[in-house]
């Protein structure tokens, strides 16, 4: 059965979004539940790796057999399409720290400030690793959406701190600076994305290769020697195969796939318009599903989150052509988040 292509496209578009949604819904839940950050963490590339080092081996042996003796690309242990260095670099910035950030951040802070701090950070942190890095020109209007964003995540970080000083004891603004680690980590591995031109899944697969052939020797060597605590043996299989399939397969891989389709489709502007509402569902499934309280600092964080990408990403829409495009396509890879 063929489905047209604006069918995919909208299809791509829903699951890109329902994924990016339930990533922090769930890992909230999550914490709660027993498991681990760590732990979480080596399920996350465990579930990964059972799909993209098969993918990645069958890219790098295809690659050589069409290639010139001698002349075959880069790669490493004959998994990742990419040369060592880049595959560690982007491996450890977009793969381990990214996952160990954010997932402990779960575990002080609510859902709630994860969706403004995670995926509605996202444009403000790749902009500022895009000046530093690639010495990108921030245009005026693109200035005046980042603004808003960053007034959004004073409303809620800043209000996390605030309580830290007058509750004594109260641990939220840890969460609130883990995720902010998170996003500036992704926010790096979007610029090297697009400083390197690395095509979406090879630089998926690389991310996989070297978490999974680094972090899984480490984690079980500490967990044998007594250092590192884990929960994984007093889980339910349940929810080991439930976090395996989901933060594994579908975090990294199913949504890494639709939302290339839906740039394919939709393009980069009107994609990143899409994941804009990100924030404010996974902000109200926490209220619903979760019974968090949405004080009034995380709606008027979410709002100007919310105007601030509209705004810098439709005006940027309507620019002429000839300037627009090199910008786009760098918003558009800072929204890439494979929670």
């Amino acid at each position: 059965m063929r489905f047209s292509p604006k069918t995919v496209g909208v299809l791509a578009a829903v699951v890109t979004v329902a994924i990016w949604t339930s990533f922090i819904v769930i890992a909230r839940a999550t914490a709660h539940r027993g498991l681990t950050p760590l732990d979480i963490c080596l399920l996350r590339f465990a579930g990964a790796a059972l799909v993209l080092l098969p993918w990645g081996a069958w890219l790098v042996w295809k690659r050589a057999r069409d290639s010139a003796p001698g002349l075959a690309p880069p790669s490493w242990l004959g998994l990742s399409p990419l040369g060592f260095k880049l595959t560690a670099l982007i491996g450890l910035v977009g793969g381990i720290a990214y996952a160990c950030l954010a997932y402990s951040g779960f575990y002080f802070a609510p859902a709630a400030h994860a969706s403004v701090l995670l995926p509605g950070t996202l444009p403000l942190s790749t902009t500022l690793m895009a000046v530093l890095i690639l010495k990108d020109r921030v245009t005026p209007v693109r200035a005046i959406g980042l603004g808003l964003i960053f007034l959004g995540d004073v409303l809620v970080g800043g209000a996390s701190l605030l309580r830290a000083w007058l509750e004594p004891g109260s641990e939220v603004w840890k969460g609130d600076l883990l995720f902010l680690g998170a996003s500036t980590c992704w926010a790096v591995y979007s610029v090297l994305v697009r400083k390197h031109a690395l095509q979406a899944v090879q630089a998926t697969i690389a991310i996989s290769v070297f978490a999974f052939v680094t972090y899984v020797p480490v984690y079980g060597l500490l967990v044998f020697s007594g250092a590192l605590a884990t929960q994984l043996t007093t889980a339910p299989w349940s929810e080991i195969i439930f976090q395996v399939v989901f933060q594994g397969m579908g975090s990294v891989v199913i949504s890494g796939i639709t939302f290339t389709k839906m740039v394919q489709h939709f393009g980069p502007v009107r994609s990143t318009m899409i994941t804009a509402v990100v924030p404010g569902l996974s902000a109200l499934g926490a209220v619903m599903f979760l019974g968090e309280p949405l004080h009034w600092n995380l709606l008027a964080g979410l709002a100007l989150v919310t105007v601030g990408i509209v705004f810098g990403v439709r005006m940027q829409a309507q620019r002429p052509p000839a300037v627009a495009p090199d910008l786009i396509a760098g918003d558009a890879r800072s929204t890439r988040a494979k929670a």
